[in-house]
């Protein structure tokens, strides 16, 4: 094998910042040659004009009760880490230059680096420490900028110059123990890798690798057997863009020097359709490039390194791409033949693609996620999948749908530009555990809307979603349930929280087994479901009051959030009327009756359990619910107002597990 260091030259170039946007890229072709992965250049232009914004926070809950968080509307392309030492601490950036961040996987913050020009393609990294670092292209397509935080992300040290080059750069931080910990590494088209030694403080060039086509990717795993300190891996792409070969390369001295280890092709071929000199499907362009991952756990395939991409199955133009992914257990010498990742029944007819992947430092678990055809008979649309690899990618779990609604892949009011478009050419996915999470550009409301998910992930739904209860002396039950997951086997750990809280009188919440009165707050195994109980007592402030309910796995995440309201009034509802516990079932004879409009209904529960109350006309039609919900054994009064109700003869029924019966009443206007 050929053993190389290539120093580049820095003297000479001239400061980054002195170049315009305008003032490189009129030496552009027109046509954006295809052999670049950036943003267009007019489309570009236009986003500078009118920066990204704050966006509050949405969530797209399904209704399997599964959710999207729409965070934002940035430009695609986005790169996400997951903080190794504080999950669910994220950072999240999209095109051209916006941060999302989070401390509590929930609540996301907007942030703009601050990056004395950039032209984005942004990508992130955290040291084992746990700061960040963020690198994004400058405005001249010289170079790119690398910025720290010791925040996640809220703050921001000054920017430094870091790899050199004019396309697609990407960044790695060495998380092992050994001498190289905490090294900050960088790389970009046409092939030159930097290193940062002082914690990003400065980057120095120390070798040049050639890469012609997009896709100059690179990862830190654990180092070969007898080598103290991590492996740095680049892989990079170069010959036709319809046919690339991919080299691999490996550093074991800290990225002063690399060795070839192997070059491979007849890996790729086209991606979907050739238009314009670029891999398309459904005018979206796509790429060839590869996804590299390295293994840094101490699991028992520590030290493996991953290759995931695309390709066309079968080959030719025109066809539909699957994703694949191909491992080494030699350090990149020699890699096993292909596993494709997406298991549809009919891939052929399918497309897969925008594959992005992630090696879990604590577990090994391999993560990965694409773009997915499989449930769009028209092909025009597509859904976000996820699958995971516990055994070092040789088996997949099944795959799993993530998105809570499908999107249209051509989104010609997104304002992408080009022929095919420019929608991102890639999305990202990082984890800190047993829990990924996702980021991709989705185009279901027209736009470039910046979208995350988790998985393994649990549904959660609260039902009902209001109930009125009387401010003196009441009791409601509601109930939260997990009724459905994607791949989750973890805990799941609920609270409950009040707003605003009561100016008079109290309200006590208390999870409960949903059989028994014995406190439980979490769950580990389903379907299942808990519930709530909502005791009024002391004469409540009259008004609306909103439960958010909170259910966390045990690292923090999936973290999902549920409201229900009610209504707490000293007039109206039903109210225990002792605490005398009755021997026997029992519905009273309304008072008074005949009625104008309102009446009392009065019913014993002898045996705790679930009530229903309902009113039917002559007929038999039902007129009104008034109750449906759990009750504790005792003696209720519960108001009944007919104002919206003609005239006649109505019937009401007291329904039990144990006891029915029906009444009837009369209203006289």
């Amino acid at each position: 094998m050929k053993k190389f260091t290539r120093f580049i030259a820095l003297t000479g170039i001239i400061s980054i910042g002195t170049f315009l946007f305008q003032a490189q890229d009129v030496r552009l072709p027109a046509n954006e040659d295809s052999n670049f992965d950036r943003v267009p250049y007019k489309t570009r232009m236009a986003y500078v004009s009118i920066p990204p914004q704050p966006h509050p926070l949405a969530i797209i809950t399904g209704s399997d009760g599964y959710d999207n968080f729409n965070i934002g509307v940035d430009f695609a392309e986005v790169h996400l880490s997951v903080n190794p030492n504080r999950p669910p601490s994220i950072f999240a950036a999209w095109n051209i230059n916006s941060g999302h961040w989070t401390n509590d996987g929930s609540n996301y913050s907007f942030v703009t680096p601050p990056a004395p020009n950039t032209a984005g393609d942004p990508w992130t990294a955290y040291d084992s420490l746990g700061n960040l670092f963020y690198i994004t292209l400058n405005s001249s397509l010289s170079g790119t900028w690398v910025m720290k935080s010791t925040t996640n992300g809220q703050n921001w040290l000054a920017a430094v110059s870091g790899c050199t080059g004019n396309d697609r750069e990407t960044m790695a931080a060495d998380q092992t123990a050994g001498p190289f910990a905490n090294y900050i590494y960088c790389g970009e088209t046409p092939g030159n890798f930097a290193r940062s030694t002082d914690g990003g403080a400065s980057f120095t060039t120390t070798a040049f690798m050639s890469n012609t086509l997009p896709g100059f990717m690179m990862a830190v795993g654990a180092g070969p057997t007898g080598i103290s300190g991590g492996a740095v891996y680049v892989v990079t792409s170069t010959g036709a863009f319809q046919a690339p070969t991919y080299t691999v390369y490996r550093s074991t001295d800290g990225g002063t020097s690399f060795t070839t280890q192997s070059t491979q092709s007849g890996w790729v071929n086209v991606v979907g359709t050739i238009v314009g000199n670029r891999n398309s499907y459904q005018n979206m362009r796509l790429r060839p490039y590869p996804f590299v991952y390295a293994d840094n756990s101490f699991g028992p395939n520590r030290g493996k390194l991953y290759i995931v991409y695309c390709a066309n199955n079968p080959p030719g133009d025109g066809n539909k791409p699957s994703i694949y992914v191909r491992f080494s257990a030699d350090g990149g010498a020699t890699f096993s033949g292909s596993v494709q990742i997406n298991d549809d029944a009919s891939p052929t007819a399918n497309a897969h693609f925008h594959p992005a992947a992630w090696c879990d430092k604590q577990t090994g678990r391999l993560y990965c996620q694409w773009m997915d055809t499989r449930n769009t008979p028209t092909a025009d649309s597509a859904e976000m999948f996820a699958s995971l690899s516990t055994d070092g990618g040789i088996t997949w779990a099944v795959n799993q749908n993530i998105s809570t609604a499908k999107y249209r892949i051509n989104c010609p009011s997104c304002g992408g530009g080009g022929t095919p478009a420019y929608q991102g050419d890639y999305n990202s996915i990082g984890s800190a555990g047993n829990i990924s999470v996702l980021g991709w550009t989705d185009f279901r409301q027209g736009n470039f809307g910046s979208f995350l998910a988790y998985f393994p992930d649990y549904a959660m739904k609260v039902q009902p979603a209001t109930d009125t209860l009387n401010s003196f002396a009441d009791t409601a039950y509601f109930w939260v349930s997990v009724p459905s997951v994607k791949l989750y086997s973890y805990s799941v750990k609920f609270t409950d929280t009040l707003s605003p809280a009561p100016a008079a009188g109290t309200i006590t919440l208390t999870l409960l087994n949903k059989t028994s009165n014995v406190l439980q707050d979490s769950l580990t195994s389903y379907p299942d479901s808990l519930r709530i109980r909502v005791v009024t007592s002391g004469g409540v402030t009259t008004g609306q009051y909103t439960v958010t309910v909170t259910g966390k796995g045990p690292g923090g995440t999936p973290i999902h959030k549920r409201t229900f309201t009610f209504y707490a009034d000293p007039t109206i509802g039903i109210h225990n009327i002792n605490s005398e516990i009755p021997r026997e079932f029992y519905l009273y004879q309304n008072f008074p009756n005949p009625f104008n409009p309102k009446t009392n209904i009065r019913f014993d529960i002898a045996k705790s359990g679930h009530v229903k109350l309902k009113v039917f006309d002559i007929t038999g039609k039902e007129v009104a619910v008034i109750l449906n919900k759990e009750f504790n054994a005792g003696k209720y009064i519960i108001d009944f107002d007919a104002s919206n109700n003609a005239s006649g003869v109505y019937f009401y029924k007291l329904e039990t597990a144990e006891y029915t019966n029906i009444r009837k009443m009369i209203l006289v206007k």
